[in-house]
């Protein structure tokens, strides 16, 4: 059988208080499911007013009675814009390589992360960092080939050599 929360005058008085500050903006839903589940609404009732599933209400409910206003003002993402760099702090980084490039050697990827790593002080954990900066940056990656594409097999020149015509007497 499901637990049954309750939820107090006072605590629908607390969560209400909290509705009202504009820091709180971006949960004001989850406080407003709680809320109305506190003010005697069923899950069913407060999931059509929140537009969320009733048993994210639940869910919301739960949360609430077990770690207070702070479960639900916390939602535990550590954030999504991880980068090391600003837009301009990569273009003054890349500009390191400029000359070598335009000179037409080879720069290869990993040159490029270790001065990367010094630069940020952090060991990346794989390449796609490195891949990443140089697409925002539109730097295309080129490689020389080790040989011509439609080059003939060795036997094929060989063959070719003893078939040339010798126009001597």
């Amino acid at each position: 059988m499901p637990k049954t929360y309750k939820i107090t005058v006072e605590n629908v008085r607390e969560i209400r208080e909290a509705m009202k500050g504009r820091e709180n903006g971006k949960y004001y839903r989850k406080l407003l499911a709680v809320a109305l589940r506190g003010e005697g609404k069923d899950n069913e009732e407060s999931a059509e007013i929140t537009k969320y599933h009733p048993k994210r209400v639940s869910q919301l409910v739960s949360l609430y009675c077990n770690g207070g206003l702070q479960a639900l003002l916390h939602d535990g993402r550590a954030g999504g814009n991880n980068r090391n760099m600003s837009k301009e702090g990569i273009g003054e980084f890349l500009n390191q390589f400029d000359d070598k490039a335009q000179r037409g050697q080879i720069i290869t990827v990993e040159e490029i992360a270790q001065a990367y790593d010094k630069t940020t002080g952090k060991v990346r954990k794989s390449r796609s960092t490195v891949y990443y900066l140089l697409h925002s940056q539109n730097w295309r990656m080129v490689m020389p080939r080790g040989q011509h594409p439609k080059k003939a097999s060795d036997e094929d020149i060989e063959a070719s050599k003893k078939l040339t015509i010798s126009t001597g007497n």
